[in-house]
């Protein structure tokens, strides 16, 4: 480890892929069979070795270590204040290991793409570097580059190598996501500006170190949240805004798809935990009660629409908003055990609904339909196919010793502490979730046999080589989670502690927040401070 002091670990990793991009395009025959074996090749190899990287990082971890760790810091655009700060907590920590596992799987499950495998392969790194930029990011100004960063890629991976309405689907995608950013860009700009005014210094700063120190009323946090909020909900997407989710995955290729629920969702919910929260505590608890019944709401919703699905790409994706809403639940609620559990469900998330879209893939690839009602009793044709189909099924609607069942339920046993009325209602979610995964098993593995299903072959090699590691991981994270925790959870504590200072919050005889929002939404325990009490502060121009 020695011999690691002083390198630049996590400039390294992020970016790494963006480097295997530009040798992929540097090297010449891209298009040819040969360079395009050779370009899967180098992809492959690049995305290993930025999972080894990721590793290092981890082996250099210390969760009893408080802050941020391995961080790189130095002046980049001095005259904007603009740092180049990277560093990692075992939150970010966990959804880097999460995305750079999932990449090489990406690469190998490619061989379903036929036409500029090249372009294909070197947008996916380029996206690599993209998000896990915005994972390691600790100068605002850098995650929001980073953040948009991440939209072009997605963008061309969708609207080349994606369905038939790719274009609709890839312009739908920017178009909600690109709204949101925008606001958060001013939000951005006007929390910056707010600390450099009241710390009377020469230069301002976008460093989340400097601006935990800004003050602000209840007001300027409750829009400075809302901003935040929109861009980070779209992202998750939180229900009523995940129209543009369903389109974006049935016309993704699968490795777009696998990508997009297995790290690019979860991006919503850390900005939320990282900046938001620490950042606008007082705003975020006006708006808490607000996202937990949208939460709920998603969560049965989701399922509903899910299990009246015809297509079964459509169902997965549905199965993402429900799901997701539980990972909202969990951070909203704000215990140690609900935001460990939905920094946990992220993961396992990634993990189960990124196999079932490389199953589905699979199918599509041999029969180029996606129809329920074109399958039927293939377990027969396909036995390995239909047990990988089955095992992760059976993680997806979170059965015990599986990975799905430890967030799920550490998210609603934390949850129900501050909202427990919603809580007994997302358990709705648990049992439709069950119904409508199980409902299509059964509907394509048995029954009659399609007469056109009769010439199906079983899972390949190079198949079943992409999905053993995610089926390692569903037993692994479901009979030894505590490993995870133990990432997870001292740096969940210290955000949460971070926030509980920054708010402002009365004695329990003082004021509540009646005047705000209904009691019978509110979190028990919580209280606020009456604006008129909030510092104010001398415009020092």
């Amino acid at each position: 480890m020695a011999l690691l002091d002083g390198f630049p670990l996590l400039s390294a990793l992020v970016w790494l892929p963006l480097l295997g991009a530009i040798v992929l395009y540097a090297i010449p025959g891209g298009d040819s069979p040969e360079g395009q074996l050779r370009s899967r090749g180098l992809a492959l190899g690049f995305t290993v070795m930025t999972l080894i990287l990721s590793l290092l990082a981890l082996s250099r971890f210390s969760s009893n270590q408080p802050g941020y760790q391995l961080v790189e810091s130095f002046r980049w655009i001095e005259a904007l204040g603009v740092r180049y700060e990277l560093g990692i907590d075992g939150v970010s920590l966990a959804l880097i290991l999460l995305t750079t596992i999932l990449m090489p799987l990406i690469v190998l499950s490619s061989h379903s793409i036929h036409e500029s495998v090249r372009g294909y392969l070197a947008c996916m790194l380029v996206l690599e570097t993209a998000m896990l930029g915005t994972l390691v990011a600790l100068d605002l100004f850098l995650f929001y580059l980073f953040w948009e960063f991440m939209l072009a890629p997605m963008y061309l991976i969708i609207g080349i190598w994606g369905g038939k309405r790719r274009v609709y689907a890839s312009m739908k995608f920017v178009l909600y996501t690109a709204v949101g950013s925008v606001l958060m860009f001013v939000a951005i700009l006007y929390t910056s500006w707010m600390a450099y005014d009241q710390a009377g210094v020469q230069l301002p700063s976008f460093l989340l170190g400097d601006l935990l120190h800004a003050r602000f009323t209840l007001q300027e946090q409750i829009w400075l949240f809302a901003a935040f909020a929109l861009a980070m909900c779209i992202k998750i997407p939180l229900f009523p805004l995940h129209t543009w989710l369903p389109d974006a995955h049935v016309e993704a290729p699968t490795g777009g798809s696998v990508v997009l629920a297995g790290v690019l969702l979860k991006m919503g919910l850390y900005g939320l935990f990282r900046f938001g929260y620490p950042l606008f505590p007082d705003g975020a608890a006006v708006f808490a009660p607000y996202l937990a019944a949208l939460a709920v709401i998603g969560i049965i919703y989701g399922a509903c629409i899910a299990w009246v699905q015809l297509d079964i790409k459509k169902l997965v994706a549905y199965s993402s908003v429900s799901h997701l809403g539980y990972c909202v639940l969990g951070l909203v609620a704000g215990t140690s055990l609900s935001v460990t559990g939905s920094t946990v469900q992220m993961i396992n998330h990634g993990i189960s609904t990124g196999a079932l879209f490389l199953l589905v893939g699979v199918l599509y690839d041999r029969t180029h339909t996606r129809l329920i009602a074109d399958y039927g009793g293939i377990a027969a044709k396909v036995p390995v196919f239909a047990t990988l189909f089955l095992l992760f099924t059976l993680s997806s609607i979170a059965l015990p010793l599986t990975n799905g069942f430890v967030g799920e339920f550490m998210i609603l046993s934390g949850s129900y502490e501050t909202y427990p009325m919603l809580t007994f209602f997302a358990l709705a979610g648990v049992v439709l979730g069950a119904v409508y995964m199980l409902t299509l098993y059964m509907k394509t593995m048995y029954g009659e046999v399609n007469p056109a299903r009769e010439g199906l072959t079983d899972i390949r090699l190079i198949e079943a080589v992409t999905l053993a590691p995610l089926l390692i991981l569903v037993f692994w994270l479901g009979l030894f989670p505590q490993p995870l925790v133990d990432l997870i959870e001292p740096s969940v504590v210290r955000s949460l502690q971070i926030t509980k200072e920054r708010s402002h919050v009365l004695r329990e005889s003082e004021l509540t927040r009646e005047a705000l929002i209904p009691e019978d939404m509110a979190p028990r325990g919580v209280l606020m401070q009456k604006q008129s009490e909030y510092p104010s502060r001398p415009m020092s121009l």
